[in-house]
């Protein structure tokens, strides 16, 4: 569906007062509209932006699947839960086609292991990294998992802890098990990212292209859909990449795990160019978002790893 033609936009600004918008019949018309939240009250920024001709209506879909009573089956959980089953049926069928003996209650432990540690992780990796300051004053509110705010990068260092923690313990090759649970990672990331929309959080910046839509909490501008073009290259690329390559690189242990923190930091930094950026944390030096940062050293870290993984040829 397409909104056309002219719109009507009323928004309070302050208790005390109104504006109303009204583009006429081009919504093409240069306006003067950025928002910005100061003291529970709207404000207008002196900057230009121009309003798309035709922009796709967002699908208000609910954010659970049902409810009873006080219980929700939201969508968001619902996306990582069926992510991790995914994962978990990949990896097993790698073990088998690949003749790896793996205990199926071993397998189960060890994503018992990673998930533990990528809620963990993510939890303390948003609080250090993207609200340090109110966390450090409010030190409780980091275990407060239910109010919002996962970190992704402190999601895979945790995740990468308790795969290690568990690989020791059983004395199993720890590259080994990585490059095959990397393989299979952007199905939950992708998932993920459908469940941002659903939610309609983690939104784009302002925008005039024809796909662009107004979501709730977004302001009245038409903003980029930023969690489908993170579907898109982090799920659907990302995943189709790594499902081609592994047999290609499955004797060079780690390459697969590299070439997974290469990609994704490549395709996280192109987004978030795409991205509204956190409002706590804004452009770092007027250059960079958080996310960008942390991609960068990804892409680092990655390229050293997958470096050594070839030169050294470790054979499985």
């Amino acid at each position: 569906m397409l909104y056309e033609g002219s719109f009507f936009v009323k928004q309070t600004i302050n208790p005390k007062s109104t504006i109303k918008l009204s583009p006429g019949l081009s919504l093409s018309l240069l306006m003067r509209l950025t928002w910005e939240t100061r003291e529970n009250s709207l404000h207008f920024s002196p900057r230009y932006v121009r309003l798309p001709v035709a922009m796709l209506a967002y699908p208000e879909i609910r954010p659970y699947l049902f409810k009873l009573g006080p219980v929700q089956i939201r969508w968001y959980g619902l996306m990582y839960l069926i992510g991790f089953v995914g994962s978990f049926l990949l990896v097993k069928y790698q073990m088998k086609r690949r003749r790896i003996e793996f205990k199926s209650e071993d397998l189960e432990n060890l994503y018992l292991f990673i998930i533990t540690g990528l809620i963990l992780g993510a939890r303390l990796g948003y609080a250090l990294f993207y609200n340090f300051a109110y966390y450090l004053s409010n030190p409780l509110e980091a275990f407060a998992v239910w109010h919002g705010g996962m970190s992704f990068h402190g999601g895979l260092i945790g995740a990468i802890t308790g795969g290690v923690i568990f690989c020791r313990r059983k004395k199993i090759d720890f590259l080994m098990l990585c490059d095959m649970v990397s393989v299979t990672v952007p199905l939950g990331l992708g998932l993920g990212r459908l469940g941002n929309f659903i939610n309609a959080e983690l939104f784009g910046r302002v925008t005039d292209v024809p796909w662009a839509m107004v979501f709730p909490g977004g302001g009245p501008l038409p903003r980029h859909p930023s969690q489908l073009y993170e579907f898109s290259l982090e799920g659907v690329v990302l995943f189709a990449i790594m499902w081609f390559i592994k047999d290609k690189l499955s004797t060079h242990r780690g390459a697969l795990t590299s070439v997974f923190i290469i990609l994704y930091g490549v395709f996280r930094i192109t987004v978030e160019f795409f991205r509204e950026p956190d409002p706590q944390l804004g452009m770092l030096a007027g250059l960079l978002t958080m996310g960008q940062l942390l991609s960068s050293i990804m892409i680092i870290a990655g390229a050293a790893g997958l470096t050594i993984s070839l030169k050294g040829r470790v054979r499985v």
